[in-house]
């Protein structure tokens, strides 16, 4: 494991989302099927009251009861499929440099 937190694990070959799925289950994006990450604020309208879920059908938020806490949103695009994962992690600054040293590019919005 490269970076591990009670929200996500990041090994050599991708991302695995703890409590992805309802009621239990984790889902595992590999690197080669992301376009890109973009980090937002911590907004009402990029999702900082979606604990768990969809509301608007494009984006799916996995479990995190601490989402309005935390510094920053995640939102990640696939190759493989239209809708978007938004996730936040523990250590936002840390998970940012892990994904620039895998070549994953993560861009940063200023506003929501």
């Amino acid at each position: 494991m490269i970076y591990s937190d009670s929200l996500i694990e990041v090994s050599e070959s991708g991302i695995r989302f703890r409590n992805y799925y309802f009621p239990i289950g984790s889902k595992s994006v590999p690197f080669t099927d992301m376009i890109r990450i973009e980090n937002k604020p911590t907004t009402l309208l990029n999702g900082k009251w979606r604990l768990w879920g969809t509301g608007d059908f494009m984006t799916w938020f996995p479990k995190d009861w601490k989402r309005p806490q935390r510094s920053c949103i995640f939102s990640l695009r696939l190759a493989s499929q239209k809708i978007r994962i938004g996730f936040t992690v523990e250590n936002a600054e840390h998970f940012i440099d892990i994904m620039n040293s895998k070549g994953v590019k993560v861009s940063n919005h200023e506003k929501g």
